[in-house]
C-alpha cells in the first residue's frame, strides 16, 4: 500500500475507510468540507513564509519527480528553507509543510489550519519524522504550527502573532514504535480482496465524519439510534453496542423522554402536538410592526480585516421581511456588501436605517442574529445605541418548536427551521431550498461569498443573485411559519 500522511492518518482512524476507498468508493457520500480545504490552502501558503525566504517544491503528480527536487535543492544548499519538501521511504510518502536544514540537522514543520492541537496532528507529524529518520535524515525538531485564536488584527498581518508554535519532538520520537505498527497494520488489512467485518464505533465520528457510515450501518433497521435528533454520539454508540438500537428496543430503554416522543411519532403515526395557549402566549407578545430577520456571516482562518480575530463570524448580508400591521402588505429589503471590502460598517449603518427602535423583531434562533449585533454594537459605538436597541427587542420564533409547543413527526426530533418548514409546508416548491439555484444551505452561502472576489464578473452577479435569493426564503419562511401559528391560534 501506498501511504501518505493523509492517508495514514485515515488509516490509523479506522483501516476499512481505506479499503472501502479503494475498493467500493461508489458509497462514499460527500461531507462539505470545502470551506476547511480552502482554509488550509490559504494558512499553509502564508506559513511558508513564517521563517523567511524559502523555496518551494513545485507539486507534480509525477511524486518521484518532486522527490527528485527536494534531494537537489538539500544537496546544493547547506542551510535552507524547503516547503512541500518531498520524500518516500518503504512506499511511505510525505511532504513536509516546512522543512529547515541547518548543516546537517532537520527541523520538520506541520502547519494546521486549526486553533488547536488534536491528537491526529501528532500522528501526523509522527509519521513524517517516521519517513525522515528511516531515510537517514537527523531531525532534531518537530513542530506543529498552528492558528492563535486570541490574535486580534490591527494594521499589517503579523504572522509570529497569528501563529502558534508547538514543539512536538518527544512526542514524534515515542510515537515511531507506534507508527511502524500501524502501517504494517495497515497494509496487512489492505491486502485483503474481499471485504472485512468491522463493527462501529467511536472511529466512525473520531477525528473526522467517516464518508462510509451509511454504508457500514446498512445492516440496521431503517429506523435507528442513529436516527435520534440531538442525542449525544457517544449515548447512541452506548445503545447500540449493548444491542439497542431499533426504535422498538429504544422506547424500553432508559433515555430522555424526547427521545421517546420523537420515536413514538414516528412509529405509531402520532397526531401532532398542538399546545395553542402556549402559542398564543408567545404571539401575543409580539408587536407591530413587526420585522423577520436574518444574517449571512463567514469566517476566514487569517483575519482580513482590523479587529477581527481567526474564525470570527464576519456579517456581509442580511434578509429582512416586515408588516407594519396585521393586515398591512408584506414588505422586503436586504442588504449585501461588495466583496474584498469589510462589510461591517455599512451592514449596520443600513440595519439602523431599515429597524427603528422600539420594533418587535423576530429571528430564528435569535441567538446567533444577537451575537451579530452585539460584535457590530462593540466596534461601532455611534450605532451602539441602536443596535442594542434593535437586540433587546428580538425575540425567538425558534422557541415554539423547541419546547414543542408545537410538534410532528416529520420534524424527525429537530427544530431547525431546515425541517420545520418542509413539515409545515410539504408540498409548496416556493418554500423548497432544493429549488434553488447555485446556493442551498448556509455553508454554501459562506463558502461563495468568501471567494465571490475569485469569479468572473459575469459569475459574480449569478452568486450574488443567489445569494440574495437564498437569505430572503430565510426570513420568507419565518414569515409563512408565524403566519401558520396564526392560523392555528384564530382556527
Amino acid at each position: 500500500m501506498n501511504l501518505s500522511k493523509s492517508t495514514y492518518c485515515q488509516g490509523i482512524q479506522c483501516e476499512k475507510l481505506l479499503w472501502l476507498n479503494k475498493f467500493k468508493p461508489e458509497f462514499k457520500e460527500d461531507i462539505d468540507n470545502d470551506s476547511v480545504l480552502v482554509n488550509g490552502t490559504r494558512v499553509g501558503e502564508l506559513a511558508k513564509s513564517l521563517f523567511g525566504d524559502y523555496i518551494d517544491i513545485e507539486f507534480n503528480e509525477d511524486l518521484s519527480q518532486m522527490i527528485k527536487d527536494t534531494k537537489k535543492v538539500i544537496e546544493e544548499n547547506k542551510n535552507v528553507i524547503i516547503t512541500e519538501a518531498s520524500f518516500n521511504y518503504q512506499n511511505n510518502f510525505c511532504s513536509v509543510d516546512i522543512l529547515i536544514k541547518k548543516d546537517n540537522n532537520y527541523e520538520i514543520y506541520e502547519v494546521k489550519s486549526s486553533t488547536e492541537i488534536k491528537d491526529i496532528y501528532l500522528d501526523d507529524v509522527s509519521y513524517q519524522y517516521y519517513v525522515l529518520s528511516n531515510l537517514g535524515y537527523n531531525i532534531t525538531k518537530t513542530s506543529i504550527i498552528h492558528i492563535n485564536s486570541n490574535y486580534v488584527r490591527y494594521g499589517k498581518l503579523d504572522l509570529n502573532q497569528l501563529f502558534t508554535i508547538k514543539d512536538t519532538t518527544n512526542i514524534s520520537i515515542s510515537k515511531q514504535p507506534e507508527i511502524k505498527k500501524n502501517i504494517d497494520i495497515i497494509n496487512k488489512y489492505m491486502l485483503h480482496t474481499e471485504e472485512q467485518p468491522k463493527d462501529i464505533g467511536n472511529h466512525c465520528y473520531k477525528p473526522y465524519p467517516c464518508p462510509f457510515f451509511k454504508y457500514c450501518k446498512k445492516h440496521l433497521p431503517s429506523k435507528n439510534v442513529f436516527d435520534i435528533r440531538r442525542m449525544k454520539t457517544q449515548t447512541k454508540l452506548n445503545l447500540y453496542q449493548n444491542n439497542i438500537y431499533s426504535y422498538e428496543d429504544l422506547l424500553k430503554a432508559d433515555i430522555n423522554d424526547k427521545y421517546k416522543q420523537q420515536i413514538e411519532f414516528e412509529l405509531y403515526d402520532k397526531e401532532p402536538i398542538i399546545k395553542k395557549d402556549a402559542i398564543k402566549s408567545f404571539l401575543d407578545n409580539l408587536t407591530y410592526p413587526l420585522y423577520f430577520l436574518d444574517f449571512e456571516t463567514y469566517q476566514e482562518s487569517i483575519p482580513p480585516y482590523d479587529g477581527i480575530t481567526p474564525y470570527m463570524q464576519i456579517p456581509f448580508q442580511y434578509s429582512l421581511h416586515y408588516i407594519e400591521t396585521k393586515k398591512s402588505k408584506l414588505k422586503h429589503l436586504e442588504f449585501l456588501a461588495e466583496p474584498n471590502i469589510d462589510p461591517r460598517r455599512k451592514l449596520a449603518e443600513q440595519l439602523v436605517k431599515d429597524i427603528p427602535k422600539d420594533t418587535c423583531v423576530l429571528a430564528y434562533n435569535m441567538m446567533f442574529e444577537k451575537m451579530v449585533i452585539r460584535n457590530l454594537a462593540k466596534i461601532y459605538p455611534d450605532l451602539s445605541d441602536h443596535l442594542m436597541n434593535i437586540h433587546n427587542n428580538i425575540k425567538d420564533l425558534m422557541v415554539i418548536f423547541q419546547k414543542r409547543d408545537y410538534y410532528t413527526k416529520e420534524m424527525h426530533g429537530s427544530y431547525s427551521i431546515k425541517y420545520v418548514l418542509p413539515a409545515l409546508f410539504p408540498d409548496d416548491p416556493e418554500l423548497n431550498y432544493h429549488n434553488l439555484d447555485l446556493i442551498h444551505n448556509g455553508s454554501e452561502a459562506s463558502n461563495s461569498y468568501a471567494n465571490l472576489s475569485e469569479l468572473p464578473l459575469e459569475e459574480q452577479q449569478k452568486v450574488k443573485s443567489s445569494l440574495l435569493k437564498y437569505c430572503e426564503l430565510d426570513t420568507y419562511a419565518m414569515v409563512k411559519i408565524w403566519q401558520f401559528l396564526n392560523e392555528i391560534v384564530e382556527q
